[in-house]
């Protein structure tokens, strides 16, 4: 479980393509600190599991699902990433619940920088449009953000300055991928209430 509050912005340093699969290492001395074999730690929004560690640095096996469903794919060697250790029980939960389970991929269609924040737009998948609503709760690329305006087929978010600076965010451009994960709490209403809600609930 994971809050959406990137802790470190991190940097691929390897990247081996192996026959369905993907093996990354990412330099992260934050989130690698007091690091186990099996720990999980949220990589642009999708979570993963440490294989090796050491030196302010992991390896994390990426399997095909993932790379089919997530932007992790376009990473490559010098990617800069967001990363996210798990909540810990007890702790205040800054942003909102977030799983690390990906929903799917949107494009960054335009920027719109102000004084003191950037307005960005984001191109919205169909199948996950009625689960994005104004003022709700939305991650982007592991950053938990609140939806400005929502439509059919695009959402806005508004970046403050520390955003900007301190994920990898701040650095995307027009038409690069961003991965995005929406409030499960809406998709288990809506399983919960859709057509079998009476059986459901017996």
């Amino acid at each position: 479980m994971f809050t959406g509050i990137v802790e470190e912005l991190g940097e691929v340093t390897a990247v081996e393509k192996l026959a369905d699969a993907s093996r990354f290492s990412l330099r992260g001395p934050l989130v690698t600190e007091g690091a186990k074999h099996g720990d999980s730690i949220a990589v642009n929004g999708v979570c993963l599991t440490v294989v090796e560690f050491g030196g302010g640095e992991f390896t994390a096996d990426v399997m095909e699902e993932t790379l089919l469903r997530s932007s992790l794919g376009a990473l490559e060697v010098g990617s800069r990433v967001n990363l996210e250790r798990p909540m810990a029980v007890g702790d205040r939960l800054g942003g909102h619940i977030v799983q690390g389970h990906v929903d799917g991929t949107g494009t960054i269609i335009d920027r719109t920088p102000s004084e003191n924040w950037e307005i960005v737009k984001v191109a919205l998948p169909a199948h996950l449009s009625r689960y994005v609503v104004e003022k709700g709760s939305i991650t982007v690329d592991g950053v938990s953000l609140t939806v400005v305006e929502a439509a059919d087929d695009w959402f806005t978010i508004s970046l403050i300055p520390t955003t900007l600076a301190l994920t990898t965010l701040g650095i995307k451009q027009s038409g690069d991928p961003v991965n995005l994960e929406v409030d499960v709490i809406a998709k288990y209403v809506e399983r919960l209430l859709g057509p079998n809600a009476k059986e459901n609930v017996k």
